[in-house]
């Protein structure tokens, strides 16, 4: 196989094993986009050649790929950031360039007590709930800083704790929402079920917020820790692309090896 030149949406836990995995077992120039300098130093860690540390628009994504001659995109966002699907299916859409989706797979919660989970279908809708059975309580929300503001309209921000990632971009946001500086959480990486009830305990929180973003997101741990407090844990589920063809989509690095095969 010869050197592959890929474009890699990242900054995930997904596209820095991604990295990895490639840069063990094949010969490839990597450029990583990431929307934070974290995702970027992560991405470089990993061992990606270049990385973009901004949020691209999909004319500039056009650009770089047909000015550098890229053999393949790989889209490894989060599975919330569906825009950013679409936009990787219209790219490789009009530049020609074969696309593989990385999809970290959904739970299937087997031997995992979840009576005490209710599902939403958006975050606007979680926050309706908490208005609605649990207006006084307080909120963890541990669904990232882009979720917040949708929760905020029908949740007071006196009873909203938030954790997030300590960039720029998520405490700007903080502060737009005029969420109380000891209200926000900043964290790195995924939390433990200790630390969650620890959190929990801390806040004298009543509802915990997250979304459905697998494993490898600390959904579980989130589930163990609202059972061990008998509190509500509120899920979002992930949204469907139908924009995006199966046969496009890979769940773990031996699928991903399949795919390559079929790569000139």
């Amino acid at each position: 196989m010869k050197k592959l030149k890929i474009f890699l949406l990242g900054g995930t836990k997904d596209s820095t094993d991604i990295i990895k995995h490639l840069k063990l077992n094949y010969d490839t120039y990597i450029l990583t986009t990431t929307t934070t300098e974290y995702g970027a130093n992560l991405a470089k860690k990993s061992g990606s050649d270049e990385t973009i540390a901004k949020p691209l628009l999909i004319d500039e994504i056009i650009e770089i790929i047909n000015n550098s001659d890229f053999d393949l995109l790989i889209d490894a966002t989060h599975p919330f950031a569906s825009h950013i699907t679409k936009t990787s299916i219209e790219v490789s859409k009009i530049c020609k360039i074969p696309l593989i989706r990385f999809e970290r797979p959904a739970l299937t919660f087997e031997n995992i007590d979840t009576s005490r989970l209710v599902y939403a279908d958006s975050f606007e809708m979680a926050g309706k709930l908490i208005a609605e059975k649990n207006p006084e309580d307080n909120v963890l929300h541990f669904a990232g800083a882009n979720t917040m503001e949708e929760v905020l309209k029908n949740v007071s921000v006196k009873h909203f704790y938030t954790r997030i990632l300590k960039v720029k971009k998520s405490i700007e946001k903080c502060k737009k929402l005029k969420i109380p500086e000891d209200h926000i959480i900043p964290m790195n990486g995924v939390a433990s079920l200790k630390e969650n009830i620890r959190l929990i305990e801390k806040h004298d929180a009543k509802v915990i917020i997250t979304k459905e973003s697998g494993e490898i997101g600390g959904v579980i741990e989130k589930i163990q820790a609202a059972n061990e407090k008998d509190i509500t844990i509120i899920m979002i589920q992930r949204p469907e692309i139908k924009e995006l063809n199966k046969k496009l989509i890979v769940y773990d690095l031996d699928e991903l090896d399949e795919k390559l095969k079929n790569i000139n």
